[in-house]
C-alpha cells in the first residue's frame, strides 16, 4: 500500500443527473490514469475509470466527504491517452456525461466482475499472434493505383468504388501490408450491421487466421464481448471487426481504421450517447495518427462534400474505382411505368416474364420491398376502422403467417380480430403490401414455372421476421449461395454487402414512397439502397453482360431514376448538394435536436419552448454570447414525426447553424438552462430530455 492520493473517476451516470461529472475519491493504492477501479456510489459498488491522479486533497471538499476506492482491477493495463481523449471528445460533442460514454464503451461483464473473478479470466492469456496472410488474387490496375495513392498521403481517404469493384480486397490488402510492416500494429474494420459481420468475419479469418481476428457487436454474449475486448486491449488481437460499438474498442497499437459502407445510417447510435461511429472513426484516426479509409459505392453526402478538392475546402482524399473486377459490367437498369399497368398491379407483366425466363435458365433473382409483414394496415370499408396501435402514433402491421397485428414500435401484438372491433363487419381487408404478401403473390403467379431440372420454383424471404431465430439468417443465406433459391424476396437486409454470385436480376417493387418524403435525407437513402441492390446483380463476370436492375415506379422520369439508370452517383450527389445548399441543410449547415418525452404533448412542448425562451434571455444578457443568436437558429417545438411511442408523447426543437463551433457553444449553455427549468413545478410531467447532435432523422 502506498501513500494515499486523490483521483477523479468517471462512473456511469447520465448527463442530466446531479452527479454527471467526474467524482473525487481517495485512493490508498498506486494507480495511473486509465486504470479500472471499483468505487462506492451511493449504496452501490460500481466500476470506474481513473481520469486524473492528484497528490493533494481537493481544497473545496472536506476530507470526511471523500470516499475511498475499494479495489483496483489488476492485470488490465490502463486505457491509453488516445482512448480517453476519444471518450472525452465524444462526451463533449454529443452532450453526454463523460462517465456515461466511458463505461458504455466497456464490455458489460467487466462492470460486474469482482477482481478475483477477473483474475481467473486473465489466466487464459494468450500470446500475441503473428499474421501469416494467405496468398491473394492478382490485383486489378485500379486496385493497385488506389493502394499506391494511400501510400502517398496521410488521408483520411474516401474509397468511392462501384459495387463489385473490389473495395473489400483493397482494404484487406491495406490491412495486410500494415500488419506485416509492424508486428505490433492493430487494425479496426467496421461494418454497419450485425448481419453483415459473419460473412466478412469468415473472409477475414480465412485470410489472416482465426487467432488474429476478434469481433465486437451486440449479438455476442457478454462473455464473448469481454474476451474480445481483453484480446484487443492487450494487443493479442491484431484485427477487430465490428459494428459501430467497435469504434470505442481499446486498441493501443491502432494504425488503420476501415469504415465499410460508410454511408449507412446504422453508424449513428439512436439510444443513449447518440454518436456517429463514422465521424468518431475519423477523429480517432487523428488521435492515433492512424490511416482512416471510408469505403462505399454510394458515399454519404457529408463524406462526398468533404472529399471535394482541397482548394474548395475538402479534407478527405477521394479514391475512385469505377470498374468492376475483370470483365464484369454493371447491370442494365430498366424502368417500368406503373401508370401504364392495370390498376392494382403488383408485378408488371414484363417483369414477371423476365423472372420466369431467368428461373428457367437456372439463374437467380432478387426482389426488394423495404416493408416487412403481410400488409401495413388492416381496414374496415364500412366504418373506416384501421389497425391503429393503442399506445403509438402508428398502425399495427398485419402478419399473416401467425395471424397477428404487431406494432413495430412498442411491440404490442394481438390476434387478428374476426370482425371489425367498431362495427362488427366481418370483411376487414389489408391495405398495402409487405414482404410476406409479395412472397405469397409471387408463388401464385409463378406456380407453373419450372427449374431447369423440372422441379418447382423455390422462393425465399429474408427480413427481420424470418431471421429472428439464432442462425436463421446464416442458414438462409447459405441456401441462396448454394443455388437452392430461385427468387429471393426481402427488405434492405438483402440489398447490401452480400456477394450473391448467381443473381442476374434485381427488382425494386415499390420505391416511390421516399421520393416525396418530409425527411430531406430520404432521396439520398433511396438512391443508396437502389444502387446497393443493383450491385447484387451480375457479380459473376460471366453473367454480368445480361444482368438487369428493374425499377417499378409511377414516376419513372424522376431525376433520381435518371441518375440510377446511368449508375451516376456524382450527378445525383451534385443535384442533391445543390438543393441542400439552396436550403442551407446539412452538410452545408449543422443541426442538433432537443427532444423531450412526457405524458402529454403539451408538457413536452412546454419544456422545449421554455428552454428556448430562457436560453435566448441568458445569451442576450452578455454581449460576448449575444452574437451566438445571430449564428444559431432556434425553432419552436413541434411534435416528432412519430409523435407517441409506448404511451409516451415526444416533441422536438431544432437548432441550426452554419458554424459547428457556435452550435456547440449554444448547446453548452442549453444544458444549464434545462437543469434549472426541469426543477420548476409546471414541468414535472416531463419524463426525460436529450440532445441529438447531427441527427439523422428530423
Amino acid at each position: 500500500m502506498s501513500t494515499p492520493c486523490w483521483i477523479e473517476v468517471a462512473v456511469q451516470t447520465p448527463a442530466h443527473s446531479q452527479v454527471g461529472g467526474l467524482l473525487i475519491y481517495q485512493c490508498p493504492f498506486l494507480v495511473r490514469p486509465g486504470q479500472l477501479v471499483r468505487v462506492p456510489l451511493g449504496q452501490r459498488e460500481v466500476l470506474g475509470v481513473v481520469w486524473t491522479v492528484q497528490g493533494v486533497a481537493p481544497q473545496d471538499m472536506p476530507a470526511s466527504a471523500v470516499r475511498s476506492v475499494l479495489a483496483v482491477l489488476e492485470g488490465i493495463g490502463p486505457l491509453d491517452t488516445s482512448w480517453r481523449l476519444l471518450v472525452q471528445f465524444s462526451a463533449q460533442y454529443y452532450q453526454r456525461s463523460l462517465g456515461e460514454v466511458a463505461l458504455s464503451a466497456l464490455p458489460p461483464q467487466l462492470r460486474d466482475l469482482r477482481p478475483e473473478q477477473l483474475a481467473r479470466r486473465l489466466k487464459k492469456h494468450t500470446d500475441r499472434c503473428v499474421v501469416q496472410a494467405l496468398p491473394t488474387h492478382a490485383l486489378s490496375e485500379e486496385q493497385n493505383r488506389v493502394l499506391a495513392q494511400m501510400q502517398q498521403s496521410p488521408g483520411p481517404f474516401l474509397l468511392f468504388g462501384s459495387t463489385g469493384s473490389g473495395k473489400t480486397e483493397v482494404y484487406l490488402q491495406a490491412v495486410e501490408r500494415m500488419l506485416t510492416a509492424d508486428p505490433q500494429a492493430q487494425a479496426l474494420i467496421m461494418v454497419p450491421e450485425i448481419n453483415l459481420t459473419p460473412q466478412l468475419e469468415e473472409r477475414v479469418q480465412a485470410r489472416f487466421g482465426t487467432a488474429t481476428v476478434v469481433s465486437m457487436h451486440s449479438g455476442m454474449t457478454p462473455a464473448q464481448r469481454l474476451k474480445a475486448w481483453l484480446a484487443a486491449h492487450a494487443g493479442q488481437a491484431r484485427i477487430v471487426l465490428g459494428t459501430r460499438m467497435a469504434v470505442f474498442a481499446s486498441m493501443p497499437q491502432l494504425q488503420l481504421i476501415v469504415v465499410d459502407e460508410e454511408h449507412d445510417p446504422s453508424y449513428k447510435q439512436q439510444e443513449g450517447a447518440r454518436y456517429s461511429a463514422r465521424d468518431l472513426a475519423v477523429y480517432r484516426g487523428r488521435l492515433h495518427n492512424a490511416t482512416v479509409l471510408l469505403a462505399s459505392a454510394t458515399p454519404s453526402l457529408e463524406s462526398w462534400h468533404l472529399s471535394r478538392p482541397v482548394n474548395e475546402g475538402g479534407r478527405y482524399v477521394r479514391l475512385h474505382m469505377p470498374s468492376r473486377i475483370g470483365t464484369g459490367l454493371l447491370p442494365k437498369v430498366r424502368r417500368v411505368d406503373m401508370n401504364k399497368q392495370a390498376r392494382r398491379t403488383v408485378l408488371s407483366p414484363p417483369l414477371l416474364a423476365a423472372l420466369q425466363a431467368r428461373v428457367e435458365r437456372g439463374e437467380q433473382c432478387m426482389l426488394l420491398l423495404n416493408r416487412r409483414g403481410y400488409a401495413p394496415v388492416l381496414h374496415c370499408a364500412d366504418c373506416g376502422w384501421k389497425s391503429q396501435c393503442k399506445h403509438c402514433s402508428a398502425f399495427r402491421v398485419f402478419h399473416k403467417i401467425d395471424r397477428t397485428l404487431r406494432c413495430h414500435h412498442c411491440g404490442l401484438t394481438e390476434r387478428v380480430p374476426r370482425a371489425c372491433p367498431d362495427c362488427g363487419n366481418a370483411d376487414i381487408a389489408p391495405i398495402g403490401r409487405g414482404t410476406e404478401q409479395l412472397e405469397e403473390h409471387l408463388g401464385e403467379l409463378l406456380a407453373h414455372v419450372k427449374r431447369p431440372d423440372g422441379s418447382p420454383i423455390r422462393i425465399a424471404r429474408i427480413d427481420a421476421d424470418s431471421t429472428r431465430l439464432k442462425g436463421a439468417l446464416q442458414s438462409q443465406l447459405a441456401s441462396v449461395h448454394a443455388g437452392e433459391v430461385d427468387i429471393l424476396v426481402g427488405t434492405q437486409m438483402i440489398a447490401k454487402g452480400h456477394d450473391f454470385r448467381r443473381i442476374t436480376l434485381v427488382a425494386a417493387v415499390n420505391p416511390d414512397t421516399a421520393l416525396f418524403s418530409s425527411d430531406f435525407r430520404a432521396p439520398e437513402r433511396l438512391f443508396a439502397l437502389l444502387m446497393q441492390a443493383a450491385g447484387r446483380a451480375g457479380r459473376d463476370a460471366a453473367q454480368s453482360a445480361t444482368s438487369e436492375m428493374w425499377v417499378q415506379s409511377f414516376h419513372p422520369q424522376h431525376a433520381l431514376f435518371e441518375a440510377l439508370k446511368k449508375h451516376d452517383y456524382p450527378a445525383f450527389a451534385a443535384s442533391e448538394l445543390a438543393e441542400r445548399t439552396a436550403a442551407d441543410l446539412p452538410p452545408i449547415s449543422h443541426q442538433a435536436l432537443l427532444r423531450a418525452d412526457a405524458r402529454s404533448q403539451e408538457a413536452a412542448q412546454a419544456l422545449l419552448n421554455a428552454a428556448r425562451q430562457a436560453l435566448e434571455e441568458l445569451l442576450n444578457e452578455d454581449t460576448a454570447t449575444a452574437n451566438l443568436l445571430t449564428q444559431v437558429s432556434l425553432y419552436p417545438a413541434v411534435p416528432m414525426a412519430m409523435q407517441r411511442v409506448a404511451d409516451v408523447e415526444r416533441a422536438q426543437m431544432l437548432l441550426e447553424s452554419p458554424s459547428r463551433m457556435a452550435l456547440q457553444k449554444v448547446l453548452w449553455h442549453l444544458h444549464g438552462v434545462l437543469h434549472q427549468i426541469r426543477k420548476q413545478p409546471e414541468h414535472k410531467g416531463v419524463i426525460r430530455w436529450l440532445v441529438d447532435v447531427d441527427p439523422q432523422a428530423i
